[in-house]
């Protein structure tokens, strides 16, 4: 078996992870969908079994994943030595990381700004992919982000971790819900009938505020799903039902009247954690450390310790 890599290969893998299809990677490389084909097949045959599920969006099989980590691993190599041969840049440069959509909608986005506006200026780019905290490192280990924002506490083999700091989470309602409920406030007994606010089927932050406030886990809750962290504290404040949202993210509802707390001495303290692949030690002053010392150095500012 030829067990030499072959770069356009690997560079066919990436565009296929990033835009999802035959099509849109032939694009990407400037080639036709019948090239971007041949290298996947040939690639596949080199190495004896599938890599690619030709599905749409398409995926990787459990073998195509480690060659897609090695190739997202190789062009971050490359970047930084282009850097080092003189290049201010590698320009085209795209680094995928994976983040929560709580912490996109608060926090990253600032951390991230003086990067992106250089990148903006001299060609790279940072893809940002939205999963749930408890998820994003699995794209890590499946090889489509190269680091991640992650609620796990233990680095994956291979990958470096830093700890970012907590985001407390508060459960909220709109003034005229929480009037909807008995003088000596919430019980458990109310959640089976009172709405309460869900990002989407990954999301257990209602069961888990739930179940610290009541000590009940297996609660029914009559869940709605608004599967925008924007638009989940809108639908709060407009009394759709119960949100449990970052306090950081309904600070300013919070204060204006608009959103009250539902039980102000429960919150659920969620903790974050950055993680990245470790390349060298020069790799890891590229671009993808930066990223990560970007991300670290404005946590420190607005989450708690």
């Amino acid at each position: 078996m030829d067990t030499s890599f072959d770069p356009t290969g690997l560079a066919c893998l990436v565009a296929l992870s990033d835009t999802g299809s035959f099509a849109a990677a032939a694009q990407r490389l400037a080639l036709t969908p019948s090239a971007v084909s041949q290298r996947m097949r040939a690639l596949e045959a080199q190495w004896g079994q599938p890599l690619v599920v030709r599905t749409r969006p398409l995926d990787f099989t459990p073998s195509g994943s480690v060659l897609l980590r090695l190739a997202r691993q190789w062009q971050s190599l490359a970047a930084e030595a282009t850097r080092q041969l003189g290049a201010a840049s590698a320009h085209g440069e795209r680094v995928p990381i994976g983040v929560n959509a709580d912490s996109l909608a608060t926090w990253v986005l600032p951390a991230l700004d003086a990067l992106m506006r250089e990148g903006v200026q001299v060609g790279f780019g940072i893809d940002l992919r939205v999963d749930d905290q408890d998820f994003t490192h699995e794209a890590l280990r499946a090889g489509t982000v190269l680091g991640c924002v992650s609620s796990l506490a233990e680095p994956l083999h291979g990958c470096g971790m830093q700890r970012l700091g907590v985001m407390p989470y508060l459960a909220v309602a709109s003034p005229a819900l929480l009037r909807e409920l008995p003088a000596a406030g919430l019980r458990a007994t109310d959640l089976a009938r009172l709405p309460v606010l869900v990002f989407d089927r990954k999301d257990g932050m209602a069961r888990a505020w739930a179940q610290q406030a009541f000590g009940l886990p297996d609660l029914r809750l009559r869940e709605r799903h608004v599967p925008s962290s924007e638009a989940y504290v809108e639908a709060a404040c407009r009394g759709w039902g119960i949100g449990v949202a970052p306090q950081l993210q309904v600070a300013a509802a919070l204060a204006d009247g608009r959103l009250q707390p539902v039980l102000p001495s429960v919150t659920v303290p969620v903790t974050l954690y950055w993680h990245q692949w470790l390349l060298d030690g020069a790799a890891d002053r590229g671009l993808l450390g930066r990223i990560g010392a970007a991300l670290q150095q404005h946590a420190a500012q607005v989450l708690e310790a």
